[in-house]
């Protein structure tokens, strides 16, 4: 447990750094950008690396204790916000109307993911990752919305909603048939 929460800890400290701009311009003014970027990427990266192995030493541990038995239509409901949350990742980086209406469709999709995880998932390893990326992505949105917008060309076509679409759809299928099962958590049978 304390891999993962110090995983947390680190991951979520460097993406908290650009919330409070004069720090973030402190850093940057006493490194450089290139070397910020650095330290920032070294630093989320190595946070992920013990979030990953911090998961997979809990998982079906003693110290992974259920804290709620959830219902199976939670479940359903997980597989359906993650459709959605697909295509949002897929919008955050392709140029489409669905990023101008959303703002932040990676924030909205991390939202998304968490919640479905926590809906579908009772046990205190999902409470420990899922919550602590819902409370960031609803905190960061807050955050965004206070600082200056990114300059962004507007969508003039609907080519990139249609690509938008297509990719989420292939990542959620994916996903759900394949790349779940790699993580080591099937989510259909066989």
């Amino acid at each position: 447990m304390a891999t993962l929460i110090i995983g947390l800890i680190l991951f979520f400290g460097a993406h908290v750094t650009p919330t409070f701009p004069p720090f973030r311009a402190g850093l940057v003014e006493r490194f450089g950008l290139g070397p910020f970027k650095g330290i920032f990427t070294a630093a989320s990266l190595l946070g992920l690396i013990l979030i990953i192995h911090g998961v997979s030493v809990m998982r079906g541990s003693a110290q992974d204790a259920w804290i709620w038995s959830p219902p199976v239509w939670s479940r359903h409901l997980a597989f359906a916000l993650m459709l959605p949350a697909f295509v949002l990742i897929a919008a955050a980086y392709i140029p489409s109307h669905i990023r101008e209406k959303v703002g932040h469709p990676m924030l909205a999709a991390i939202m998304i993911w968490a919640l479905a995880h926590l809906f579908a998932n009772g046990d205190l390893l999902a409470l420990l990752l899922f919550g602590p990326f819902l409370a960031f992505a609803v905190y960061d949105r807050i955050s965004v919305s206070r600082r200056a917008p990114a300059a962004r060309a507007p969508a003039r076509e609907w080519g990139g909603d249609v690509a938008a679409l297509l990719v989420g759809v292939v990542l959620w299928a994916a996903t759900l048939f394949w790349l779940h099962r790699l993580a080591g958590v099937p989510l259909l049978p066989g």
